[in-house]
Parts: structure tokens; sequence; C-alpha cells
């Protein structure tokens, strides 16, 4: 049996543990530079703030309605995440953590005779611990679990936030209520065929003159995504991995920039925080890729994303050889674009090795102090906080240039910002 437990409302949840004045009231998370709407509570989706709007268009909504607003706190979000994610460890060994707010759990080989009940210790637990609400939905498939979740969380009151498949007509009653736009692994470009192909439900899928016509559309995943609906696992719990095969850090601009020295230094920051987390994870790179983004509507051109790739002839984990060749990668970009302004740039290192096997080079090959170095800067920023050692060509104030005129305190991350009490 599976089980697929997600936090409600997650960002806006993480707000209101430390703030409970707003349970109960319209709450919605804006993403970097306060740009769009990334998270929405119950009460302002039923104020009718859609998903993914642009906060300047609905900046009378919000003062109609009285929505409190928050810019996105990710340090906050991160850390309550992995909270959650300890607690729901002590309940099956088995978990897959899928986003930062969803996890897959798998009881193979435990013995549970209610398994409603056990959903109900788990988001008991996770409510009284952490202050997340979450739904339950347990199921004999992944998949299914993934219905089963929607079920609960749609049904809260009937259902107490937990949902259980254990038998074929209640798998056939919540299959023929999940639209098909809602049965996980079916994106909107695929939605739009399974209509058309009269598949307009999770059960219409699952019917066998479709077969022909889901094998051809989608092949081995359109299969194992049947199979799974019919209530055959065939979907395992994923390996945590321990290291990422790539590592991005891409960032939109307050306004937009088209001087050259403040994109090299947008630029080397980007560098700078890549190869420390490729330190975190002992890992080094080959590959460096350098991306830029023009504004689509102000300019009129088939080109709006610009990136450009170096491979070093030796691995690295150095800040310093990281963005000299980052800065050099933005050099070739920007010749030929002068006057043109960029939304937002980004650098993502690839091709990953482990530390401990990088092969060396004979002739070529990286300044041994840069190891040294990196260690030292490491510990001082570990030490201080705020990367406070930095390379010259960053802006030694700021990290993050972004607009975040609504952030909350971190409260669990930063001991400056820690919550306060007044005792009377």
């Amino acid at each position: 049996m599976y089980a697929l437990v997600d936090c409600n409302n997650f960002y806006a949840s993480c707000e209101r543990v430390f703030q409970p004045q707003y349970i109960g009231k319209p709450v919605v998370i804006l993403s970097n530079n306060d740009g769009c709407v990334i998270s929405r509570s119950e009460e302002a989706k039923a104020a009718g703030v859609p998903m993914g709007a642009p906060e300047f268009k609905i900046r009378d909504l919000i003062k109609e309605k009285g929505i409190k607003v928050f810019s996105s706190n990710y340090p906050l979000y991160g850390d309550l995440s992995n909270r959650v994610m300890k607690i729901l460890e002590g309940f099956t060994p088995n978990v897959e953590i899928y986003s930062i707010d969803e996890a897959f759990l798998n009881f193979d080989g435990m013995s549970i005779s209610d398994f409603h009940h056990y959903g109900l210790q788990i988001k008991n637990r996770v409510q009284k611990w952490v202050g997340i609400p979450v739904c339950v939905g347990f199921a004999p498939t992944k998949a299914l679990s993934k219905v089963d979740n929607r079920i609960a969380k749609k049904f809260q009151q009937r259902t107490q936030g937990v949902y259980v498949i254990d038998t074929d007509e209640k798998r056939i009653k919540a299959l023929k209520w999940t639209k098909i736009e809602d049965v996980w692994g079916i994106g909107f470009r695929l939605k739009k065929k399974m209509i058309a192909h009269n598949i307009l439900t999770a059960y219409d899928f699952t019917k066998p003159q479709h077969e022909a016509w889901i094998r051809k559309q989608m092949g081995v995943i359109g299969m194992r995504l049947k199979y799974e609906l019919e209530g055959k696992s065939v979907l395992e719990l994923e390996p945590i991995q321990e290291q990422k095969k790539s590592i991005a850090t891409t960032r939109s601009f307050p306004k937009q920039i088209s001087d050259f020295d403040d994109l090299r230094e947008r630029v080397a920051t980007f560098s700078a925080v890549c190869a420390e987390k490729l330190r975190k994870q002992n890992s080094c790179c080959h590959t460096i890729i350098v991306l830029l983004v023009i504004d689509k509507h102000k300019y009129q051109s088939q080109k709006y994303y610009f990136n450009k790739a170096i491979t070093l002839p030796f691995a690295t984990n150095s800040t310093l050889t990281i963005s000299n060749a980052a800065i050099s990668i933005l050099k070739e970009l920007c010749a030929g674009y002068e006057g043109i302004k960029f939304k937002k740039a980004g650098v993502i290192v690839t091709e990953l090795v482990d530390e401990n096997k990088k092969q060396f080079q004979l002739f070529e090959e990286e300044n041994p102090k840069h190891l040294a170095l990196m260690k030292t800067m490491d510990y001082l920023n570990t030490k201080i906080g705020d990367r406070k050692v930095k390379l010259a060509t960053q802006n030694l104030k700021l990290t993050w240039n972004m607009n975040q005129n609504h952030l909350s305190p971190r409260y669990t991350t930063r001991f400056k910002e820690i919550l306060e009490i007044q005792c009377q």
C-alpha cells in the first residue's frame, strides 16, 4: 500500500505557522521579485485570485478583499518542509520526497489494520509538531494515491483529510470523478489530445478500447500510468539521489539591465552560489552555461533566450574558475547586443563528477591553491553567515538583488530573526 502526503497550500500555511492571525483569511505568496502569485490559501481562491496572476493586475482585488500578501521566503519553507519529511520517516522508512510539499510513503511489509486511523495519526502529528495541515491518500499504487489525495483534500469535512482506496468499487468511483487533466502526468498538450479522443476522465483512460491509442501517443510511460490506475503497481519509490546531476542559479532582475558591469556582477554572484553548492555535495563540474533572457513584450525578435556553454579541460568547484569562465561567456553573449535590456540571467553547471574521483590533467590543471582558498572561504561564510566573503566582482552588500517588499522573517533559519514573544 502507498500513501501520498501533501501539505495544504504549503507556502501560505508556512506563513500562518508564525502569524496565526491570518488563519481563515485570504493569503497569497508572490514569486521572486514579487512578480506573480505562486500560492494561495483557500480563502484567496474563493476571493477570485487566479494562480500565476501578475501582482500588478490584482492590486485592486487585493485591496478590495483585504488579502494579505507575502514575498516568497524559501529558507523558511525549505526548513519547515524538512521537518515535515522527518516526521513522515517516523511512520515508515520507505519515503520518497516528491517535491517540497509532497512525499510518497510505502508500507509494504508493515502490519497496519486500519489505514484511515494510521493516516489520521500522520495528519495530527504533522499538525501538532510543525503546524502544517496535510491530507493523506492511501491506495495500492502511486498514481492512485495521487487521485486519492485529491479526494481527501476536496472533501475534507467528509474524509477528515484522509481517504483510502482499498476496494475496486472505490477505485472505479474515484477514477470516474477525476478529470483527465487532473491525472498525474497528463499535461496541457496531452489533455487536448485526450479530450479530442473522447478520454474525459481517468476511468476513460483505463478503458481497453483506448489502449492502442495510448500506447502510440505516450509509449511505455502511458501504459505504466494505465496499469497504475487499474490498481497494478509498476512504479516503485525513487531512490534518493545524494548528488544532483546539474546545478542552476537563475534570477529575474528587479529592473531590466543593459549595463555590462551590472550583468557581470550578477553572473559572478550566480557563479559563486553554484560553486558553493558544488562543494557542499562534494562535486566538480566540467561544463558551465550562462543564460540571458530579454523581455519578449518589448523586443520584436524571434529569439528571447541567449545561452552559451564552455567545457573546461579539468573538473572544478572553484568559485574563481567558474566565475571567470562565466564572465568570459557573458562577454561573448553580449557582443553585438549593446543597449539591449535583459530581464533575467542564470548560470548552470553540469557534467558533474565526484570530487574524489575527478581525472587530473597532465599539462593543464587548476591552480592547487584554489582548494585551500575555497575551504577557508566556506569556513568563514559558514561562521559569519550571509556569504560575507565574496569575489571583488560581486556586490559586497547583497547576494540577491530582488524586490521582496512583503518578506516575512526567517524564523527558523536565522537566529537574529527568531520569533519574539512578549510575556506580561
